[in-house]
């Protein structure tokens, strides 16, 4: 039984506490680079760190007279400490906090939601190999094409989930960095080499060049590369929708007991946790639209970005958290109907095996063309009569000699079109992610 979201790790990382409790942080940091290069008397950031307290409640206080909230933290810090206070954001600009901080929150939101991409390609790489020999129909435009494996679906799932590890890798990398240059990045007031320091014990890369603000790209791809995880997880739950309607009826979400689907009919048992997760995916493509704009600000900064960042950052990340979350648990408890599946890959009446007939009769006549109308003309007329197509092949084609029936009950072979899948596994779960996610999920010997 899986858990209900209750908003644990993802949720706290965005609350007042966690954020003043980060602000300090990165406060502390500053001061124990400078006392590293004799800016500060030695002991300063521990009797800071000793000293600090944050009460939420009293910046608020303070903020709702000052109207500026980093003022309002610093006041309140300031005001259970000694001598040492005066190196609290010394040479500093709000900025340098706040962008260093939200660095620091935003690296660590990227790995919790690492976690849920690994949790949804555990599932699916496990039920990839439940099912990898299991046939059900292809479809384009929503038609029946050719045959393939339930497994091999999943698997292209695997794959996309494999490459989105690898963008958010790194999209983290391009927004681990802070910066402590000042005003309008000019280092007016504390040398780079403080920066340096400052940015290496807060696990950060000092950003090459800034402005007073860390520059707005890097979030911009950030919330880029979190809509196309969320993009995926609806592209899954778009399918399983499909695969659920009645006409269907091959692969199913879970259904709890003594769940209901409709207050009005009894019967019905609705993709509701698939259709939630469409739904997010939707409100991230919204934040990718706000991000990119938050990107041109006027001259070295102004603050049109701000206000919309409050939203959109914890917005998207808890939107994806909770998405993952609950395609783990569709994926965790998904049913499949493998005898519905070969009864609906049976209803085509064989139509699929056009193209093979198609190249064989090809070979025979030298004319693709030809050979294109008379499989199209027998592949409709099958459709129209309700007969196998290749039960009409054998009094067309098999009847003129142009293929014995030998060869067209070769050729009319499901097997046919799965033989070559086995190397498509063996490359997709051969890849260095996969095999490192195989091996910490192996039970111990």
């Amino acid at each position: 039984m899986i858990a209900r979201y209750t908003l644990p790790e993802m949720g706290a990382l965005w609350t007042d506490e966690q954020k003043f409790t980060t602000w300090l942080e990165v406060e502390i940091a500053a001061v124990e680079a400078m006392e590293d290069l004799g800016r500060a008397p030695g002991g300063t950031a521990d009797a800071i760190r000793a000293g600090a307290r944050i009460d939420s409640a009293r910046i608020l206080e303070i903020e709702a007279v000052t109207h500026h909230d980093v003022i309002a933290f610093l006041t309140q810090v300031g005001e259970a400490l000694g001598e040492e206070r005066r190196y609290l954001h010394r040479g500093m600009t709000s900025s340098d906090l706040l962008d260093t901080a939200l660095a620091l929150v935003l690296v660590r939101a990227c790995e919790l939601i690492d976690r849920r991409l690994t949790a949804a390609g555990r599932e699916l790489r496990r039920l990839a190999q439940a099912y990898r020999a299991t046939p059900m129909m292809g479809r384009t435009h929503g038609v029946h094409a050719e045959p393939i494996t339930l497994g091999q679906k999943l698997l292209v799932w695997f794959a996309e989930i494999e490459r989105h590890h690898l963008r958010l890798e790194q999209a983290r990398e391009e927004i681990r960095v802070g910066k402590l240059s000042g005003a309008v990045g000019t280092f007016a007031h504390l040398p780079p080499e403080v920066e340096t320091r400052f940015c290496a014990r807060l696990g950060l890369r000092p950003a090459p060049v800034s402005t007073q603000v860390v520059q707005r790209d890097r979030h911009g791809y950030l919330l880029s590369v979190l809509a196309l995880i969320a993009a995926s997880g609806e592209k899954i739950a778009t399918e399983i929708r499909h695969l659920q309607r009645t006409e269907v009826a091959e692969v199913f979400e879970p259904f709890g007991r003594g769940q209901k689907g409709s207050s009005a009919m009894p019967h019905k048992r609705n993709p509701i946790l698939c259709e939630r997760i469409t739904g997010l995916a939707r409100l991230l493509r919204g934040h990718v639209q706000a991000g990119l704009e938050n990107i041109a600000l006027w001259h070295e900064r102004d603050i049109s970005h701000s206000s919309v960042e409050r939203v959109i950052l914890p917005d998207a990340f808890i939107a994806v958290d909770y998405q993952y979350h609950l395609l783990a648990r569709v994926l965790g408890g998904l049913e499949v109907d493998a005898r519905r599946m070969r009864r609906n890959l049976e209803s085509s009446l064989g139509l699929f095996y056009s193209q093979p007939v198609l190249l064989a009769l090809t070979d025979r006549l030298g004319s693709r063309e030809e050979a294109y109308a008379r499989v199209q003309a027998a592949a409709q007329e099958a459709w129209h009569a309700q007969r196998p197509l290749p039960d009409l092949l054998r009094e067309t084609i098999v009847a003129e000699g142009l293929l014995t029936a030998a060869e067209l009950a070769e050729i009319c072979n499901l097997e046919r079109f799965l033989a070559h899948l086995e190397p498509v596994f063996e490359r997709v779960l051969a890849s260095p992610w996969a095999r490192a996610e195989a091996a910490a999920t192996a039970p111990e010997a």
